[in-house]
């Protein structure tokens, strides 16, 4: 019986597993070997080199500062995303026209690509820019070591807080009205139906655009390339942009290394993040 269903779903599945392989799977364990190796522009052979990638990374201050500049800029993206979508929905939830248009408004610029999206902030956020002109202030937004990480992180979630603001709202829109009758009818006002009924029911959604949040923040590239490059100094130097960085030098074991880096550090704060969420969906 065993045989005759494996028989029926391989041949469907068969494309599948060979994309996963070849995209996925192949090119991850590839990294993972060139990352221990010594693979230079400048030297046609590989040679295994253990952990030296990594030191090279460490005497050159490039790891520590990228760790931390993601680990921030993370925390922001996933702050401000979940914050403004969360408040977005609350406020669209209900279906009417006006919500209808500010919904799509709100959802176009995630139909942006985000090197595309960068280049319009940057352009926008110029010291000559509108919003100076705007604001009737001279101030650089984008090379700014006080603002420009916190800046980023708002452009990122503007590019897609429309998505995740649609999450919400479905989330929303899945709460029986029964329960949030009988709360308004316990007297409970708008803030305690809020916290003891709606917020704990949206625990699903919540969990989903956190890890979703945090994930593409972790691994982001396009809109700190197309806004800063890393700059100002090193201050939004995240993982992705110092591998770029290494593999147009030429160091492509340091880039493999620090794209193993970035898996890691993906694993290591999103599992448990997700893991202690699906685990407050239950307890409450």
């Amino acid at each position: 019986m065993v045989m005759r269903n494996r028989a029926v779903w391989l041949p469907w599945a068969l494309p599948a597993i060979v994309l996963v392989t070849v995209f996925f799977v192949a090119p991850f364990l590839l990294n993972v070997r060139f990352a221990f190796s010594s693979w230079t522009s400048f030297r046609a052979e590989i040679t295994w080199n253990g952990l030296e990638n990594v030191r090279t990374l460490i005497d050159q201050d490039l790891l520590a500062n990228a760790v931390t500049v993601t680990v921030l800029y993370a925390i922001l993206c996933m702050a401000i995303q979940n914050t403004v979508s969360l408040s977005l929905a609350l406020a669209l939830q209900r279906t009417s026209g006006i919500n209808t248009v500010f919904r799509s408004a709100f959802f176009l610029p995630t139909l942006i690509s985000p090197l595309a999206a960068g280049y319009i902030w940057r352009g926008l956020l110029a010291p000559d820019g509108a919003v100076n002109s705007f604001l009737g202030v001279e101030w650089a937004w984008l090379g700014e070591p006080s603002t420009a990480l916190v800046v980023v992180a708002f452009i990122d979630a503007w590019k897609w807080s429309g998505l995740i603001t649609l999450v919400y709202i479905a989330g929303l829109n899945s709460i029986p009205k029964s329960l949030l009758e009988s709360a308004t009818v316990d007297g409970a006002g708008l803030w305690t139906r809020f916290r003891r009924v709606v917020f704990p029911l949206l625990a699903p959604a919540l969990t989903f655009n956190v890890a979703v949040t945090l994930v593409g923040a972790l691994s982001a590239y396009d809109v700190i390339a197309a806004t800063t490059g890393g700059g100002p100094g090193d201050h939004t130097r995240a993982l992705n942009v110092v591998m770029r960085q290494q593999w147009g030098q030429g160091f492509f074991g340091s880039a493999s290394a620090l794209g193993f880096t970035v898996t890691l550090l993906v694993i290591a704060t999103a599992v448990p993040l997700v893991w202690w969420l699906r685990r407050r969906e239950v307890t409450g």
